[in-house]
Protein backbone atom coordinates (compact mmCIF):
# COMPACT_ATOMS: atom_id res chain seq x y z
CA UNK A 1 0.00 0.00 0.00
CA UNK A 2 1.11 3.57 -0.39
CA UNK A 3 2.55 5.68 2.05
CA UNK A 4 -0.73 8.27 3.15
CA UNK A 5 0.23 11.73 4.40
CA UNK A 6 -1.90 14.50 5.51
CA UNK A 7 -1.80 17.95 3.59
CA UNK A 8 -0.38 19.00 7.17
CA UNK A 9 2.36 16.18 7.32
CA UNK A 10 2.73 16.14 3.38
CA UNK A 11 3.84 20.30 3.25
CA UNK A 12 6.31 19.41 6.60
CA UNK A 13 7.93 15.80 5.34
CA UNK A 14 8.02 17.42 1.55
CA UNK A 15 11.26 16.10 1.33
CA UNK A 16 10.92 12.99 2.39
CA UNK A 17 7.83 12.40 0.59
CA UNK A 18 10.22 13.67 -3.17
CA UNK A 19 12.46 11.03 -1.90
CA UNK A 20 9.87 8.41 -2.07
CA UNK A 21 8.27 9.49 -5.34
CA UNK A 22 12.13 9.52 -6.91
CA UNK A 23 12.27 6.20 -4.97
CA UNK A 24 9.49 5.02 -7.60
CA UNK A 25 6.74 5.08 -4.84
CA UNK A 26 3.46 6.77 -5.19
CA UNK A 27 2.06 8.71 -2.19
CA UNK A 28 -1.12 9.38 -1.52
CA UNK A 29 -2.46 13.16 0.55
CA UNK A 30 -5.21 13.60 2.24
CA UNK A 31 -7.40 16.33 3.50
CA UNK A 32 -9.28 15.57 6.02
CA UNK A 33 -9.10 12.13 6.05
CA UNK A 34 -10.07 11.85 2.30
CA UNK A 35 -7.98 11.34 -0.26
CA UNK A 36 -7.21 14.07 -2.78
CA UNK A 37 -4.20 13.46 -4.51
CA UNK A 38 -1.60 10.71 -5.37
CA UNK A 39 2.33 12.39 -6.08
CA UNK A 40 3.99 9.35 -7.96
CA UNK A 41 7.30 9.24 -10.64
CA UNK A 42 7.20 10.35 -13.55
CA UNK A 43 6.77 7.93 -16.77
CA UNK A 44 10.46 7.47 -17.87
CA UNK A 45 9.62 6.82 -21.33
CA UNK A 46 8.84 9.61 -23.36
CA UNK A 47 6.06 8.94 -25.51
CA UNK A 48 5.87 10.18 -29.17
CA UNK A 49 3.19 12.72 -30.85
CA UNK A 50 1.24 9.45 -32.52
CA UNK A 51 0.81 8.15 -28.81
CA UNK A 52 -0.19 11.14 -27.15
CA UNK A 53 -3.04 11.49 -29.77
CA UNK A 54 -4.05 8.08 -29.56
CA UNK A 55 -4.15 8.50 -26.08
CA UNK A 56 -6.21 11.62 -26.32
CA UNK A 57 -8.50 9.75 -28.65
CA UNK A 58 -9.05 7.24 -25.86
CA UNK A 59 -10.34 9.56 -23.87
CA UNK A 60 -12.62 11.37 -25.67
CA UNK A 61 -10.60 14.44 -25.54
CA UNK A 62 -9.88 14.76 -29.10
CA UNK A 63 -11.76 13.14 -32.43
CA UNK A 64 -9.98 12.61 -35.46
CA UNK A 65 -11.28 14.25 -39.07
CA UNK A 66 -12.98 12.16 -41.25
CA UNK A 67 -10.76 13.45 -43.65
CA UNK A 68 -7.51 14.39 -42.51
CA UNK A 69 -6.49 16.68 -45.67
CA UNK A 70 -9.20 18.83 -45.14
CA UNK A 71 -9.08 22.51 -43.73
CA UNK A 72 -9.40 23.18 -40.45
CA UNK A 73 -13.04 24.75 -39.50
CA UNK A 74 -13.79 27.64 -37.10
CA UNK A 75 -16.59 26.02 -34.60
CA UNK A 76 -19.90 28.33 -33.84
CA UNK A 77 -19.45 31.57 -32.57
CA UNK A 78 -20.39 31.53 -29.04
CA UNK A 79 -22.54 35.18 -28.47
CA UNK A 80 -20.80 37.01 -25.35
CA UNK A 81 -17.65 34.74 -25.33
CA UNK A 82 -15.03 37.58 -25.57
CA UNK A 83 -16.74 39.28 -22.54
CA UNK A 84 -16.88 36.40 -20.38
CA UNK A 85 -12.94 36.04 -21.34
CA UNK A 86 -11.97 39.14 -20.50
CA UNK A 87 -14.23 39.57 -17.17
CA UNK A 88 -12.57 36.06 -16.04
CA UNK A 89 -9.24 37.15 -16.74
CA UNK A 90 -9.88 40.14 -14.66
CA UNK A 91 -11.00 38.48 -11.66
Amino acid sequence: MNPIYSTYEAKARFSEVLRLVREGTPVTVTYRGDPVAEIRPIDPGARSVEEHFAALERRGIVIPAEDPRSPLEAGPPTPGGLARFLAERNE
